[in-house]
């Protein structure tokens, strides 16, 4: 009976310690199914282990977002310094950059110039005249030079002339003088024969005429210049050209740039302001040109200087609004005053042609001097004599050469010697 119940109780032991080892082995497949778990969501966790940084760090990368903002954070505090030196501000530190800087603006500014002195220009550039010597100067001497002067020869003396622009009239009056005094004198020498030229040429230019550029006013105003001519005669180098002029004899000058047409012009008109100190007043492209006229002359009065220089769009002669309109400019001026001079700008590689276009300003504008530019480069010289005897107004100015200093007062007896060599 003993062995039943023993055997009984090591059934029942064996019975709960199987039950056991079942129960276990299902709490131990449940605890590892949920384990498996992650492995599911495992393509974003391998996201973002696919970087180099070890699982632990890859924890800690939600709290990266800030080191990465970090220099985001810095941008704006490297560039407070930039703003600081740019609006100079109150930090010293700060400021000496900025005057640096300052200083190699002002040295990339154009320096003022001191143009040369005009008294004796014209004799300092008499070589600049010697293409002319040839036909009217060298010429002339070889024919007066011949050993017999005779009709043939005074005809090649009156051709010589004319083909240097001196004018139908003014060479007649020239071989007559000249005919008589060879003649009644007796003069054959080569000096003598330059000498009696030189007297006869003199005096066709006409040395006892006014060529004194007006430049200042007696009331103390402004004196007012107007510069006009039709286009591609050089009026804006002109103007700029003898605001150095005037500057080198000591006058204050104010530019008006009233050729509003022409792209560029005030530009270049300011730029040649600049280089000696001189103000230059501009308007719009495409604007009124007797407003910038008007207004330059205002200026002037304002700033209390001593010629105000009006350089004006270029016209043909034959265009009447084009004319009409300068006529407009110069009366507009003429409310602050009268003009003092009327310059008329000439290309004397024109000839005659000049003397046409010179007739119609004088009409419409009262020109008062002439100036002739190109003379350098021109055979031309006679044009000095004709257009002063076609208007009645003296050459007052000469351009020989494009440099700065190139336009010279104008001197009969200095003009002459430079074409006789």
């Amino acid at each position: 009976m003993e062995y039943v119940i023993l055997a009984v109780v090591i059934a029942v032991v064996a019975i709960g310690a199987i039950t056991g080892l079942v129960v276990s082995g299902k709490r131990r497949k449940e605890l590892d199914r949920p384990s498996q778990t992650p492995t599911i969501t495992a393509p974003p966790a391998a996201d973002r282990s696919s970087a180099p940084a070890k699982p632990t760090e890859g924890a800690a990368e939600p709290t990266a977002p800030p080191a990465t903002a970090a220099p985001e954070t810095e941008a704006p505090e490297a560039e407070a310094p930039e703003t600081v030196e740019a609006g100079a501000a109150a930090e010293p530190a700060a400021e000496q950059p900025v005057e640096e800087v300052r200083i190699e603006e002002a040295e990339a500014a154009p320096a003022i110039e001191v143009p040369e002195p005009t008294a004796g220009r014209l004799v300092r550039l008499r070589s600049r005249l010697s293409r002319s010597q040839s036909t009217l100067g060298k010429g002339l001497l070889t024919l007066l030079s011949r050993d017999r002067l005779d009709e043939d020869t005074w005809e090649e003396i009156e051709e010589t002339l004319l083909t240097a622009d001196v004018g139908v009239g003014a060479t007649q009056e020239l071989v007559d003088n000249l005919r008589t005094r060879v003649k009644v004198l007796g003069t054959r020498t080569p000096d003598e024969l330059r000498g009696l030229l030189r007297e006869e040429l003199v005096k066709l230019i006409g040395p006892e005429l006014d060529r004194t550029v007006h430049s200042v006013k007696t009331d103390g105003g402004p004196a007012v210049v107007l510069v006009v001519g039709v286009n591609g005669v050089g009026k804006t180098t002109t103007t700029g050209k003898l605001a150095r002029v005037l500057v080198a004899d000591g006058r204050k000058v104010v530019l008006g740039a009233a050729d509003t047409f022409r792209a560029a012009a005030a530009d270049q008109l300011q730029t040649w302001g600049e280089r000696v100190g001189a103000h230059t007043v501009r308007g719009p492209e495409g604007g009124d040109p007797a407003s910038v006229a008007f207004d330059a002359v205002k200026q002037g009065i304002s700033d209390g200087v001593d010629t105000v220089l009006v350089d004006t769009a270029g016209r043909l002669h034959t265009k009447t609004g084009l004319m009409d309109e300068l006529g407009k400019v110069k009366r507009v001026v003429e409310k602050h005053g009268p003009v003092d001079e009327v310059l008329l700008v000439l290309d004397a590689t024109t000839g005659q042609n000049g003397l046409v276009q010179a007739r119609v300003f004088a009409e419409v504008v009262d020109i008062t001097g002439i100036v002739l530019t190109k003379l350098d480069g021109t055979a031309k010289g006679g044009i000095v004599i004709s257009v002063q005897r076609e208007l009645g107004v003296p050459v007052k100015l000469i351009g020989l050469g494009e440099g700065a200093d190139d336009l010279a007062p104008f001197e009969p007896g200095a003009f002459v010697d430079a074409l006789l060599g």
